[in-house]
């Protein structure tokens, strides 16, 4: 298995694309893993043959673990277990391996084991002694920095261990407002329908109560007059052009924004403060399974004709699942837009590391004032959400103001 990111220790093996004893050339994709957040084809570096898969599609293997073995064009399958068993492969995976099973073998509990019945007969707990908790260590850590009790988490793995999945569960809920108590009755069977969370359902949970919880965000709005920016997309979606969208028009002028205030195209770490010299831009795009945010890169270089193609290209592969590691990593601001919804306003949670995301509303006509008169306008409204940690309420102010200012007059986007 190889490593799909830097620091990562695991990936799903999601799918084979080439059988078993079959050739394959250089630059095939070999295996499709799985990560929290993508997709990634793994290419082969030469040409060669598959003599044997050794994990099933499904199951989730540790970075180098043998996962398939590999043989020169022509190569004969003959002797494979011979040859196996000579590399130190012992035994294929036979079977995926359930989250439980493959946390308490991966992180044993590091708690002394202590006796429960002697002879048949339980043992008596002393007075004041304090019940043993079952937890996997990763799980004992992600509630520690959670700010949760390690007791107070139900568990759902053997014997009642406390796994990973249930201390994310329990960040999240932490997370909601408290509803007032109200009596309700009881839920009959098949009245409800429970869907299993996905990896990129579990990520997104964990990264934004993580945001929510260790980002000081504040949020600085502003509306801009549409009626110049409608117009210069009318005119680039000439007949024959590639199709521009209000979106990557938006996505450009945030890069520009970013080159006219270089404080805010940063991020917070530990040591530093790091400034970066091009403007990387995230762009959220909504899949069946969860909400991924591709990078574009230095956008305030692209041609707006290339911001919205390879905009529409990732979009196309969070969609269909084949966004690489890679695409989602870097960036300093991310863009997400509900106005194709009708949304008028809302604000978004900043996605770590990045220092910043715009929230853009739905194009709508509104009563402005113009020479002292009432007319109709459009409008759109725009929420900056800011880590407080690199950037001051200034910068962004000031950021907010160039930012309106290339919308109202959209040919400095394109300059």
């Amino acid at each position: 298995m190889p490593e799909p990111a830097a620091g990562a220790t695991s990936a799903v093996v999601s799918e084979w694309p080439i059988a078993e004893n079959s050739p394959y050339s250089v630059s095939t994709a070999i295996v499709v893993i799985e990560t929290a957040k993508a997709s990634i084809e793994i290419e082969a570096e030469s040409d060669g043959v598959l003599l044997k898969r050794l994990v099933p599609a499904g199951t989730e293997v540790d970075v180098g673990t043998p996962i398939a073995l590999l043989g020169a064009p022509g190569e004969p399958p003959e002797n494979i277990e011979d040859l196996l068993a000579g590399l130190g492969v012992t035994k294929p995976t036979a079977e995926p391996a359930t989250e439980s099973a493959t946390e308490s073998a991966a992180e044993p509990d590091a708690s002394p084991a202590q006796p429960t019945a002697v002879n048949g007969h339980p043992v008596p707990e002393e007075p004041g002694t304090p019940q043993r908790v079952y937890a996997s260590p990763l799980a004992r850590r992600l509630a520690r920095q959670g700010g949760l009790a390690i007791d107070r988490i139900p568990g759902t793995g053997p014997a009642g261990r406390i796994l990973r999945r249930d201390v994310e569960e329990a960040l999240a809920r932490a997370s909601e407002p408290t509803p007032a108590p109200a009596p309700v009755a009881a839920p009959e069977a098949g009245d409800h329908e429970d869907i299993p969370h996905s990896r990129i359902r579990r990520a997104i949970a964990t990264r934004l109560v993580e945001s929510k919880q260790t980002t000081p965000h504040f949020y600085v709005r502003g509306t801009a007059r549409a009626e110049g920016l409608l117009a210069v997309r009318a005119q680039l979606n000439q007949p024959g052009s590639p199709k521009i969208s209000v979106n990557d028009l938006v996505v450009k002028a945030v890069a520009r924004a970013h080159r006219l205030v270089p404080e805010m195209n940063v991020i917070w770490t530990p040591e530093a403060v790091r400034r970066f010299t091009q403007v990387d831009v995230a762009v959220a795009v909504a899949t069946d399974t969860g909400l991924v945010t591709p990078v574009l890169r230095a956008v305030d270089t692209m041609p707006i004709s290339v911001v919205a193609e390879t905009t529409r290209r990732h979009a196309d592969s969070a969609r269909t699942g084949r966004l690489r590691q890679g695409d989602l990593e870097g960036g300093t601001v991310a863009v997400t837009n509900l106005g194709m919804y009708g949304t008028e306003e809302f604000t978004a949670i900043i996605n770590p590391p990045h220092s910043s995301i715009l929230s853009v509303g739905a194009v709508r006509t509104e009563p402005v004032v113009e020479n002292d008169v009432v007319v109709p306008g459009a409008t759109i409204r725009f929420v900056l959400s800011i880590d407080h940690r690199p950037i001051d309420g200034t910068v962004a102010a000031r950021w907010m103001g160039e930012f309106l200012s290339l919308i109202e007059n959209p040919v400095r986007i394109l300059a």
